[in-house]
């Protein structure tokens, strides 16, 4: 079994220049990788003879929009390794470059499991896997409009679906929704509490 530093330092002899930043955290290492190379980092973990992480338990998307202290950019990828041999989990983290359109090449062919994380990474956040085999919606009806997972994006969304009886089909339309502030009603009774009336 790899302990942390076991760990980094097998990361330090055979990545030295790959990554950018390891950390510690409750226990589990953050490997924070350049989006360049991204996908080598990710081949090699994954095929390695040292401490192969075969296993990729999660992939997702992450908005750092407001995040305090700013991050590097906006929108982040973030795998959860597990190596099953070692008993040893990895987090690899990387950055998209690019906020108004993120893309980042797809594990799919490392962990081919990583296919519908990416699509909901896709759906949710609207990051962009080039090279994914079917990167289309997983989550949203297909005339979804934007990204809902997005910090910026509009609690009450952008439009309503509801089913046109006249026309048998659903129609889309921007949402009617007017913004209310809800004050909530306390209602006190005069004995609340009271024991001796039971």
């Amino acid at each position: 079994m790899f302990t942390c530093e076991s760990l980094t330092s097998v990361l330090m002899d055979n990545l030295s220049g790959s990554f950018e930043d390891i950390s510690e955290a409750h226990g589990e290492l953050t490997l924070t990788v350049s989006h360049e190379n991204y996908h080598k980092v990710c081949s090699w973990l994954h095929r390695n003879s040292i401490c192969p992480f075969d296993v990729m338990v999660d992939l997702c998307g992450v908005d750092y929009l407001h995040f305090s202290p700013k991050a590097i950019a906006r929108f982040a990828v973030v795998l959860h390794l597990l190596s099953i041999n070692n008993n040893c989990r990895l987090r690899v983290r990387t950055f998209c470059p690019d906020d108004s359109r993120p893309l980042l090449v797809s594990v799919t062919d490392i962990w081919p499991c990583s296919n519908w994380f990416e699509r909901e990474a896709f759906d949710l956040l609207g990051i962009i896997f080039i090279g994914h085999p079917d990167l289309r919606r997983i989550l949203t009806d297909y005339g979804f409009v934007g990204h809902p997972f997005r910090k910026d994006f509009p609690i009450s969304g952008y439009l309503e679906i509801s089913y046109d009886a006249d026309e048998g089909r659903l129609s889309y339309k921007p949402v009617s929704i007017e913004p209310r502030t809800n004050v909530p009603r306390i209602i006190r009774e005069e004995n609340y509490g009271d024991l001796e009336g039971l």
